[in-house]
């Protein structure tokens, strides 16, 4: 049933925090990477400005160690107090006159400190919570929470922006974050028998727990694959669905941050599709396959959109390239989440965020990449590079990647 996540009290208070959540990340980054772009014209410091929004995937095994030891819930509840604090500044700034884009360089360093564990905490958050049998449903609930707000965040953020300015924008983002932090408080916490509760508490040091956690993932096989996959897909694919949108839309489309909007919701709207047919359907059986098959399908219809000259081929091609996408992650998710164990859980996820450190890397090579050879090779080289490794990661770990049972 798609609503039997919803039984379970606790996800009914994280699912509209999430919402809340993603909503004010896509406003505000396409707010300001528009911004950006009109400010500074160089498509270098657009590709920084995404980078930066990053910085935090180094520190993501240590988030997935404090996860283990204080609870997911608690860690939330203090980063998206930052996200309000941080967005309450800027909105300050803009609505005294004062914002310039070194300001908002800083804030993305600031918030990139902790905003790219957001999506990991709530995928353990669910794996804590939720009964085996709803797992892949709350997983895909989880997604299509953050795809349904891409495609409003994005429209919305672009819109009011063109009409409002960034002050009265950011006034709705802050208030966004206030109250997604106001939910999060009514999350389960963690209870005497949870999982990892006792290991909590145990006294082990953090540094330990972290090598124990690495050491974990480098034992067990199946989390090899998707590992490299995920650090591969973060280098050469969302670079090109993500923070070289605000480049595609004023110099290859020639739009306005109206025409941003419209090609970032493309994008979701096909995740947001793509992760409503996986809750609906329960997802596959072998969603380690579907991992595989998937990513392979996105890097195709990615190459294709290196080619097309006009708005409505490139939204055409970035609905595919986000349907295919959800299915790819989504499996990816459950299987890790179910490959890691509850013990590790936490530190699973931790590790697999450090692949995130692959997007701000392919946003800076891609940006160096567009100013020496141009565009359309650019998107075509690194989709043949996903493609081609993709195919690798397949055939070098078949043997885990297509077993039929993981020991729990």
């Amino acid at each position: 049933m798609i609503l039997a996540p919803f039984r379970v009290r606790s996800f009914r208070f994280q699912w509209p925090a999430d919402l809340l959540t993603s909503l004010a990340f896509e406003m505000e980054t396409v707010i300001l990477s528009w911004y950006v772009m009109v400010q500074t014209g160089s498509v270098l410091l657009l590709t920084l400005f995404g980078s930066l929004l990053f910085m935090g995937t180094l520190a993501a095994p240590m988030f997935g160690v404090l996860s283990d030891r204080l609870g997911p819930r608690f860690i939330l509840i203090v980063m998206r107090a930052s996200y309000a604090g941080l967005a309450a500044l800027l909105t300050l700034l803009a609505l005294t006159g004062h914002l310039a884009p070194v300001w908002v360089f800083a804030v993305a360093a600031l918030a990139g400190l902790v905003r790219p564990n957001d999506q990991a905490l709530r995928n353990i958050l669910v794996g804590e919570t939720m009964p085996a049998p709803h797992l892949m449903g709350a997983v895909g609930l989880s997604r299509a929470t953050m795809d349904s707000a891409r495609v409003v965040g994005a429209l919305a953020g672009a819109g009011l922006f063109t009409v409002l300015g960034i002050g009265p924008a950011y006034v709705l983002v802050t208030g966004l974050y206030a109250a997604s932090g106001a939910l999060t408080l009514g999350v389960a916490r963690r209870g005497a028998a949870a999982p990892g509760a006792a290991y909590a508490g145990s006294g082990v040091s953090g540094i330990r727990d972290l090598k124990e956690g690495l050491l974990h993932v480098w034992r067990t096989p199946a989390l090899h694959g998707p590992m490299w996959l995920a650090f591969l897909i973060n280098l050469t694919a969302y670079p090109i669905t993500g923070g070289l949108l605000p480049y595609v839309a004023k110099q290859v489309y020639r739009v306005d941050a109206t025409g941003l909007g419209y090609l970032v919701a493309s994008f979701s709207l096909g995740a947001l599709i793509g992760s409503i047919a996986m809750v609906a359907t329960g997802g596959p059986r072998r969603p380690e396959r579907s991992m595989l098959v998937y990513a392979t399908l996105w890097y195709a219809v990615l190459l294709g959109f290196g080619f097309v000259g006009t708005l409505g081929a490139g939204l055409v091609a970035l609905f595919l390239a986000g349907l295919v996408q959800s299915v790819a992650m989504i499996s990816m998710a459950a299987w890790l989440l179910a490959a890691a164990g509850d013990r590790f859980r936490g530190r699973v996820m931790g590790v697999r965020m450090l692949a995130v450190y692959g997007l701000p890397l392919g946003l800076m090579a891609s940006g160096a990449l567009i100013e020496r050879i141009g565009y359309a090779p650019t998107i075509a080289a690194l989709a043949a590079v996903g493609l081609l490794f993709t195919l690798l990661a397949g055939i070098t770990w078949r043997a885990s990647l297509w077993q039929k049972v993981v020991a729990r």
